[in-house]
């Protein structure tokens, strides 16, 4: 099978290094009204938002903080309403990916000629216009700072949604801003990005060779720092590495040409919707499971995915497959994710419901081949307890 046809285009500025965020003076317009955005406080606690206000110079600055993991639209129509009153016209993003996904909503709805609320239904890539933004990156695991999407959480349901109006136009990525994140946050990064790159690379064979050694080559890097950063979290280099593979494994290089899976991700999205597992955390729940259950499928590709990754070469196939599943597993918990669902008190009793919810949101033919049913699904969280 040969490579599908694709078009690339990703206008991101990505400025990469020690002590940057002076350069924001010289990337935001002058004379900009900016509305800083942030999360739970962090980014006060340690100092980085006064440095992100002391660059931005004399600009008109405004705040809007407590965008919470899973951003909700409740939270983000109230800082639309601030954009709105304040004329704001540049967005700041300081944070992770919930941040940042959040933000580009904000940037979308902010002009829109309607209640916000309308565009969870139509979709953000009917936007006409959206409000210029850029990010800080204080998190490293979705990818946000250098791709057009965002999912948005509203009452039980996450939104994906994706507009080339809302690529940010720089991100800062100073591995030194993520020093001070707490371990989990950082374990639930890696196993972000490592999903992140698994969901593009462990489908079927589609002579993407570039796109698979830079998929391989995004996840052996990661088994090489992973540990080593959350042990040294001031280790530059193994966080440097980690910032730059977070990047990377969504920024759209290795998807081109290629075909996607992301059912680890939907349903995962089912169990943090419910449960409020972290969404690293389900997916680190789901991976070994869906690939359990879906070995005929990928057997190729997880052959590969052995013998590349994990440099298993010996026994035949079916056992180097299931020894592949096995490490990746192991990886997981060696940096501190637990990988079952009971390990999360979600007992079998529950597995209806998640079905359930899968059946209510349309989720019910999932994969790259489009061959992951509800009965397969349940098949997967089955293996998942």
């Amino acid at each position: 099978m040969i490579v599908f046809n694709f078009d690339f285009y990703n206008p991101t500025r990505i400025i990469f290094g020690k002590d940057r965020l002076g350069e924001l003076d010289q990337l935001v317009p002058a004379g900009a009204r900016v509305l800083v955005t942030y999360g739970g406080g962090s980014v006060k606690k340690y100092g980085t938002l006064d440095k992100v206000k002391a660059a931005l110079g004399g600009r008109e600055v405004y705040e809007f903080g407590g965008i919470e993991p899973n951003p909700k639209y409740n939270t983000l129509s109230k800082a639309v309403e601030v954009v709105r009153e304040n004329n704001i016209d540049f967005l700041l993003a300081v944070g992770g990916g919930s941040v940042m996904d959040g933000t580009k909503f904000i940037a979308a709805a902010a002009p829109y000629k309607g209640e916000p609320v309308n565009l969870l239904k139509i979709g953000l890539s009917k936007v006409k216009a959206a409000i210029p933004l850029g990010t800080v990156v204080t998190l490293p695991a979705t990818g946000s700072e250098m791709n057009n999407g965002c999912v948005i959480t509203h009452e039980d349901k996450k939104f994906p949604y994706f507009s080339k109006l809302l690529f940010p136009q720089f991100s800062i990525l100073d591995p030194t801003l993520t020093f001070t994140l707490p371990p989990e946050q950082v374990a639930n990064g890696i196993v972000d990005t490592w999903v992140h790159t698994c969901e593009q690379y462990v489908t079927y064979p589609a002579e993407g060779r570039l796109q698979d050694r830079m998929a391989e080559g995004i996840l052996q890097t990661l088994i090489e720092v992973g540990k080593k950063t959350i042990d040294n979290p001031t280790d530059y280099d193994a966080r440097a590495n980690l910032v730059w593979c977070a990047t990377m494994g969504l920024n759209g290089l290795i998807a081109v040409g290629v075909p996607q899976d992301w059912t680890a991700h939907m349903i995962g999205h089912e169990l943090t919707a419910m449960f409020g597992i972290d969404h690293g955390k389900t997916l680190a729940i789901l991976q070994p499971s869906i690939w359990k259950v879906l070995k005929e499928h990928k057997h190729a590709k997880l052959l590969q995915y052995a013998e590349r990754v994990w440099q298993i070469t010996g026994g035949d196939e079916a056992s180097r497959i299931d020894l592949a599943i096995s490490k990746t597993r192991d990886f997981f918990e060696s940096l501190g994710i637990k990988t079952h669902l009971a390990d999360y008190n979600v007992n079998a009793d529950k597995i209806n419901d998640i079905v359930k919810a899968l059946e209510k949101h349309g989720l019910t033919a999932l994969s790259e081949t489009r061959k992951v049913t509800l009965a397969v699904s349940r098949q997967i969280l089955e293996g998942a307890m």
